[in-house]
């Protein structure tokens, strides 16, 4: 996705004992389609390697209507897309074209430069669609924010999923529970989709220093409090955290251990160094990023 040069407010929210954090997201209206960003926020910056959350839908396209999201740049990031319901296709300036559709991954690596494009297909937009899934994106170590471009999918059938009773989760990034996701990634880093059947519990375990859930839907309990869908939580380093389900829940589990300093972000360009970024902007504008083949026409023009 695109972002604009500004951050969400910060959201109210009691906190039990674990808890540190609650981001209720900004929500935006892009055209009909509803983007809710947890991150970054004036309560929190980043989580783990996490510097953008959103929340995309979910959505409903009538026929001929769909996601238009025109070309655009990245720096020093990687984009990790993933869906709950309808499809997105991806192209970008390596010449990827990939179809994304729930349970699957796209995660790509910007490094020192890459454009690309998300839209819905011609012929899912002939039909009507629906459209619900999370956008995150995820700062580069310093020693790599400037690495080849590069672009990853994986089908929901790669990835580890785990059922133990009223409990499931796929890992999406890094390692849970025993299981590893082929994801390529970075630095130490863990991302995760979640489902509880009411009664059932996840415990998190304490040995990542930044961790955070998303919730999505139902309604859980942590330490005795209750939280409802559509809040970040952004728990305590160190306490053991247990999450209890009081109705079917669904949420991603997301953290990892802190960056290496401080992260500038500005509309699509993460970095450790203002002056990077001010070099992107000027690349953009001065159209010296690569073209998307397949997709030569549009771009989103540098915010002014």
């Amino acid at each position: 996705m695109s972002r604009r040069p500004e951050d969400p407010r910060p959201g109210d929210g009691r906190s039990c004992d674990e808890v540190e954090t609650i981001v209720v997201p900004r929500v935006s209206d892009i055209g009909g389609f509803e983007v809710r960003r947890a991150l970054p926020s004036v309560r929190r910056r980043m989580v783990g390697p996490f510097i953008f959350f959103d929340q995309m839908g979910p959505a409903e396209f009538i026929t001929g209507h769909g996601l238009d999201v025109r070309p655009h740049p990245h720096i020093g990031l990687a984009t990790v897309t993933y869906l709950y319901e309808g499809e997105i296709f991806h192209r970008d300036s390596l010449g990827s074209a990939q179809a994304i559709r729930p349970g699957d991954v796209n995660w790509m690596t910007a490094g020192r430069g890459i454009v690309h494009s998300e839209r819905t297909a011609p012929e899912v937009r002939a039909s009507g669609s629906s459209l619900f899934g999370i956008q995150t994106w995820v700062a580069l170590p310093k020693d790599r924010e400037e690495v080849a471009p590069a672009f990853t999918h994986i089908g929901k059938a790669d990835l580890p999923f785990l059922s133990d009773g009223g409990t499931r989760v796929r890992v999406i990034i890094g390692e849970l529970f025993g299981e590893k996701a082929a994801t390529p990634t970075y630095s130490d880093t863990f991302y995760a989709d979640v489902s509880l059947e009411p009664g059932a519990q996840l415990p998190i375990d304490a040995g990542y220093e930044e961790r955070a859930i998303y919730t999505l839907s139902g309604e859980i309990e942590i330490s005795g409090e209750m939280f409802g869908p559509g809040q970040l939580l952004v728990f305590r380093p160190g306490d053991a955290v247990r999450v209890n389900a009081v109705t079917p829940a669904r949420f991603q589990l997301l953290g990892g251990e802190p960056m290496d300093g401080r992260r500038y972000i500005w509309w699509n360009f993460v970095s450790s160094s203002k002056e990077r970024i001010d070099k992107a902007k000027e690349e953009w504008k001065s159209h010296r990023f690569d073209i998307v083949p397949g997709d030569e026409e549009e771009f989103i023009p540098l915010p002014e």
